[in-house]
């Protein structure tokens, strides 16, 4: 059986990134420290390839709906953008 081996590691964030990752996990039914894992997980290995990169970049022009672009700095960000 392979086990990954883990460690503890601590980390110093906002308030309300805290707050908002547990909003996210809890929507999904999953832990803070699984969604964090997972969320950390993809960012580190998980490049995206030329047809998603121009995707994203067509969707931040506006120019799929005739639309002022998204600001995709931050989620709060992207969902004020899109009128959410």
């Amino acid at each position: 059986m392979d086990i990954a081996l883990k460690k503890n590691q601590s980390f110093r964030l906002s308030v309300e990134l805290i707050d908002r990752l547990k909003q996210l996990a809890k929507r999904q039914n999953r832990s803070l420290n699984n969604y964090v894992e997972t969320v950390l997980l993809d960012a580190a290995y998980h490049d995206p390839n030329a047809t998603t990169l121009a995707a994203m970049k067509e969707v931040k022009s506006g120019s799929l709906r005739n639309e002022p672009a998204l600001d995709l700095s931050s989620i709060e960000a992207m969902e004020k953008s899109m009128g959410l």
